[in-house]
């Protein structure tokens, strides 16, 4: 069955176009232009991604992710003004997956599409391989869904992806490149503070008892792989 997309932009033309492009790639497209529309559309239909404009009448796509994030995980691709940086660490912060900018080239938005809907490698690893644990830390790969000791904890497709590599490296250096690539799916980009502010979303909602994810300086993120067995 091809992965359900939800379009949602008050741009009805943008809307026809994409839906075109986006059907001719195999992809299940439906349009709606205002965030109450969006949430009740997210409640009745089965939605894979939605493609989420920050600029929409009347609740903007922010509030339409936050009352969105406070019932479900699905993966949120948040476009943004072109140079607005601001809106892009709010996104993020408040629970997209992802950026991209307007105005964008048609094939950018479908390779970020295909790259948050691809299963990390690991979703497909034999059944010792889908649960992670440093110290108190678990992570479960097939929900991706995480535990610090009896405290369970939400995280994004995204932040689930970085925190499997910063676990499967607990004690290493991981480059920002690295992780967005593996994490993210695509290359690291200038002035790209995504990574960034997705570690900043693990360590606020980890909290007290996880192990540490700590900055080096110039080289990326090493996760504190606790005492040894």
């Amino acid at each position: 069955m091809p992965a359900q997309l939800l379009l949602i932009d008050d741009d009805r033309d943008l809307c026809a176009m994409l839906e075109e492009l986006l059907a001719g790639e195999d992809f299940g497209v439906a349009s709606v232009h205002s965030g109450p529309a969006a949430l009740a559309h997210l409640e009745q239909h089965r939605v894979d991604l939605a493609v989420l404009d920050v600029m929409l009448p009347g609740m903007s796509g922010f509030d339409v992710l936050r009352a969105l994030r406070k019932r479900s995980a699905v993966p949120v691709l948040m476009l943004t003004a072109r140079g607005d940086a601001v809106d892009r660490i709010v996104g993020l912060e408040v629970g997209a997956d992802d950026y991209l900018a307007k105005p964008f080239h048609p094939r950018e938005l479908i390779a970020r599409i295909r790259a948050i809907l691809r299963r990390p490698a690991a979703s497909a690893a034999g059944p010792a391989d889908r649960r992670l644990t440093v110290g108190d830390l678990v992570l479960d790969l097939a929900r991706s869904k995480a535990a610090v000791g009896e405290r369970a904890v939400a995280l994004t497709g995204a932040e689930a992806r970085v925190l499997e590599e910063l676990m499967r490296s607990a004690g290493q250096v991981v480059s920002r490149q690295q992780l967005c690539e593996r994490a993210l799916g695509r290359p690291l980009e200038a002035f790209d503070r995504s990574i960034d502010t997705h570690v900043a979303n693990l360590r606020r909602k980890l909290g007290e008892g996880a192990p540490e994810i700590r900055g080096v300086r110039g080289a990326g993120y090493a996760m504190d792989p606790g005492e040894p067995a």
